[in-house]
């Protein structure tokens, strides 16, 4: 997919294609041969594109060996030549991005050759500071190379993880600008199963720092969750191009852009994907507040994806969020794109199988192992606990673990969480009064005795409560 490039990189090559070059100076230095030159200067007088690209494949050898060097008869490439003149490489790194765009076979050419990547490693590995051009450049070009020739070669593998790591650096720079061109970059190697493989391999550096955008976007914090459960938050901020957190729209869209592409392994990378950035979550709050169809259309495509490949673990997590009742909601907005409709239908198909066929228990079930409580229907519900006290206790997947995991966690940022375990807890206790060792086997009442010292009130309540059931089933035993 192409897009358009950021304007900041587009500016930056400009300028560079404009700037003289003493070209004879350098023959004179030993920075180029005279060889190289001709070479170089053959493009310049095409004026056509159409020129150009036949002066480049009629030569493809020698443009070859021009960029990548020769090890055969010991060649260097000109970016080896010319490594101590900054002004001439950057020169040379533009020429080159050009040329792959229109002579894709100079691409395919330049990554059979012998270590095609060692000119470009000094490029892009001994930049000091993210403002140096040289290194964008590098990982411009290196980029639109692999996309190019849809390269999985061996050497690709080898040099992907530190463009990749690069780029990252761009991303979590807080510079706008410098954002969108690493977004789109990595939007632009996802071209297969391999580098998305690498892509999810180095997700620290890569899928983290995307979801903090999106999490920016929808208004929460890095560790803040409650509100995405709640809805709550709000996307949008005073500018129609900014959104929340300062996000652009155009930011915000390459970012959704690369995680669909990301979601084309989700059957390998999707249950991860929820249980370290609660993408589910996220991108049901992403999608009740979207600003734009095209945004949308990618958050709809990605949720598809995650969802339909990993329906046991993600569909209730979905219904947790209430993504059912947004997309009926949507379903009723006047969309246009063929493509978002028709996820947007298969995506409410699924949800209405799924629940159909769910009990309140299993819903219960799959709020705790979500990891994340809210004050959901059966929590206060004296009727679900009635019916499903005992069958929590004996179920074989263990709840009850679950809930001390839960449980055991400090929630700073969302105490309700703490509240609604003393509450659960408080009804099991109650409900199933000669089960309370098993509670306590697990450490669950003296978490509870821990909690009753908490800052925040409604914690403080719950756990009362729960231990109050435990205080009274033990006295009126001990009679």
């Amino acid at each position: 997919m192409a897009l358009e490039a950021p304007t900041y990189l587009a500016s930056l090559q400009n300028n560079i294609r404009q700037r003289p070059i003493p070209w004879e100076g350098a023959v004179r230095s030993g920075l180029v041969t005279d060889g190289q030159l001709a070479l170089i200067r053959a493009i310049d007088r095409a004026k056509k594109i159409e020129e150009k690209k036949a002066t480049i494949e009629n030569d493809l050898a020698s443009y070859t060996a021009l960029f990548a060097g020769n090890r055969a008869d010991s060649r260097a490439s000109v970016f080896e030549t010319a490594a101590k003149q900054p002004a001439m490489v950057q020169y040379l790194l533009v020429l080159l991005g050009d040329i792959v765009e229109y002579a894709p076979s100079l691409a395919k050419s330049l990554l059979r050759s012998d270590d095609p990547y060692h000119p470009f490693r000094p490029l892009i590995g001994n930049s000091k500071t993210l403002d140096d051009p040289i290194p964008l450049l590098t990982a411009k070009v290196l980029t639109s190379l692999m996309a190019s020739a849809r390269d999985e070669s061996t050497a690709t593998q080898r040099a992907l993880p530190e463009v990749l790591t690069y780029l990252s650096g761009l991303i979590t720079s807080n510079d706008a600008s410098k954002q969108d061109i690493a977004v789109q970059q990595f939007s632009t190697v996802l071209y297969s199963y391999k580098t998305r493989r690498q892509f999810w391999e180095q997700r620290d550096e890569t899928v983290k720092p995307l979801t903090d955008i999106l999490r920016a976007a929808a208004g929460v914090g890095s560790q803040n969750t409650s509100s995405l459960w709640s809805g709550s938050a709000n996307i949008r901020s005073g500018a129609d191009s900014q959104l929340s957190g300062g996000v652009g729209l155009q930011l915000l869209y390459h970012v959704l852009l690369v995680l669909w592409q990301l979601s084309f392994e989700a059957s390998k990378v999707g249950d991860a994907l929820d249980d370290e950035y609660d993408i589910v979550i996220l991108y049901t709050q992403l999608l009740r507040v979207s600003p734009k169809e095209k945004t949308s259309r990618l958050i709809i495509a990605t949720l598809w994806n995650l969802l339909e490949k990993n329906q046991t673990s993600l569909l209730p997590t979905a219904v947790l969020a209430r993504l059912p009742s947004l997309l009926d909601n949507l379903s009723g907005r006047h969309f246009t794109d063929p493509d978002l409709l028709e996820d947007l239908a298969l995506l409410q198909e699924l949800l209405e199988e799924y629940t159909q066929t769910k009990t309140t228990f299993d819903e219960y079930v799959a709020e705790v192992n979500s990891g994340h409580l809210r004050w959901s229907p059966p929590h206060r519900n004296a009727m679900f606990w009635a019916e499903n006290a005992r069958k929590i206790l004996e179920h074989e997947n263990g709840v009850l673990p679950k809930l001390m995991e839960i449980m055991a966690k400090p929630w700073d940022q969302d105490k309700a969480v703490l509240a609604i375990a003393c509450s659960d807890i408080g009804w099991l206790v109650r409900e199933a009064p000669e089960r309370r060792h098993q509670l306590e086997k697990l450490g669950l009442k003296k978490r509870v005795m821990e909690l009753m010292a908490e800052a925040d009130e409604n914690v403080r309540w719950e756990s009362l409560r729960a231990l109050g059931g435990w205080l009274k089933y033990s006295f009126e035993s001990s009679k």
